[in-house]
């Protein structure tokens, strides 16, 4: 029985339409690939990207931490407990926004329809390209070879004619490979696979399934929807039409990020408003320095606090002239966080940039208190002195720790 409910065969609807050739494309272990371009001596050494704080968490890991059980968001003490020996780099995040933008780059010129969906990861949809660059293999192995040669890290490239079917490819064929499930290979190849290779079925819904009987794809697509619909609700259907290969969404290009941020974790929660003001100036360098660096401005800035109960509020406010100045996200942050009633202590406190406009095409207008605009200039020095000595080399005075000095 196909997808469709008839007994004809369920591949007969992927032959009849349009051809299409989509590629998921994933680099492997990013940040922590960025960071071993400089430190190649930890090649082959379980390293893992993120602040030596209890209560920060795993943004990235490589693989040699990953064969001990280390994952990305995993609380960064629970990692150091699984992996004692792992060697803890301090995210940067500046130069990954930059790698991404050549990474990005590298994908436009392959093609105009990419659809980013993070800083290291993107559908393309090369169809209109196979007869420039060749068959979809081909195109596969130019963009890795790309990315390996430019860029100095690695990719895995999943290919199929859906976006779920390309994401299942890229998934099994890391790191560093390629994997192609041709049109005639797609339905055999989703039946092989645990139930839980489809998107929206989670572990508890997994449990759900096989407590009647189902724990592979093929079940899946051999069971009526109507009977999915019954234990799963509204996603019974759309499950069904994934078990059978069926995913219709276009790659639509995304150009601009939605948002730009920082957010940090206290070691300990608190109610101390010069400890929330010094580390809100600190986020707002952090978030103008990323937004600089891709070459983008904010119309909106939000706040975000998280209290010592685990409740999250967030504010915003949209400023009249877009930014991208540590000075001025700052003072809108102040003012947001003096807004808002604290009922107790603090655990996270975040900033964010929201509503991006690209900077080369947003005209700032110049504020009557010439102190923006020299803040402005000032920050620009900054990220100079920043790229070439690294982000501890100048600092704003308010950022330095009480009874800090220079060696």
């Amino acid at each position: 029985m196909g997808p469709d409910g008839t007994n004809e065969p369920a591949t007969a609807g992927l032959r009849a339409r349009r051809p299409k050739c989509i590629m998921h494309v994933d680099m492997d272990a990013f940040f922590v690939s960025v960071e071993l371009r400089t430190r190649p001596e930890l090649r082959g050494k379980p390293v893992i990207v993120g602040f030596p704080a209890e209560r920060s968490v795993v943004l990235s890991a490589s693989y040699e931490a990953r064969a001990f059980g280390v994952k990305s968001a995993m609380p960064m003490a629970v990692a150091m407990r699984m992996c004692p020996q792992a060697v803890i780099i301090e995210p940067r995040h500046k130069v990954y926004y930059e790698v991404s933008a050549q990474l990005m780059a590298i994908f436009e010129s392959v093609t105009e329809l990419v659809e980013p969906l993070s800083v290291d990861e993107a559908f393309l949809d090369v169809t209109g390209a196979i007869r420039r660059l060749g068959p979809p293999r081909a195109i596969g192995e130019l963009i890795r070879s790309r990315v390996a040669a430019e860029l100095g890290i690695t990719a895995s490239v999943g290919i199929a004619e859906t976006k779920f079917v390309a994401k299942i490819a890229s998934t099994r064929c890391k790191p560093d490979g390629l994997l192609l499930i041709g049109p005639d290979q797609t339905v055999p190849y989703l039946h092989s696979l645990p139930v839980g290779a489809l998107w929206g079925i989670g572990a508890k819904t997994a449990e759900v399934l096989a407590r009647m009987g189902i724990r592979t794809v093929a079940d899946v697509a051999a069971t009526p929807v109507a009977s999915l619909r019954k234990m799963l609700g509204a996603t019974g259907e759309h499950v069904y039409r994934l078990a059978w290969g069926q995913d219709p969404r276009p790659v639509t290009p995304v150009r601009l990020e939605k948002s730009i941020g920082a957010e940090e974790t206290f070691a300990v929660d608190t109610a101390d408003d010069a400890l929330l003001h010094r580390e809100l100036l600190r986020l707002a360098h952090r978030t103008a320095g990323r937004l600089r660096s891709a070459g983008m401005v904010a119309r909106t800035i939000a706040l975000k606090l998280r209290f010592a109960d685990f409740s999250t509020i967030t504010r915003s406010r949209t400023v009249q002239t877009p930014v991208d100045s540590a000075q001025l996200i700052y003072a809108v942050a102040l003012q947001l966080l003096e807004s808002v009633d604290r009922p107790m202590t603090v655990r996270l406190v975040g900033v964010r940039a929201e509503q991006l406009e690209d900077a080369a095409t947003t005209s700032l207008q110049l504020s009557i208190d010439r102190r923006d605009d020299n803040w402005r200039s000032a920050e620009h020095v900054l990220d100079q002195v920043t790229r070439k000595f690294g982000s501890k080399s100048v600092l704003p005075a308010r950022l330095l720790e009480p009874g800090s000095g220079t060696d």
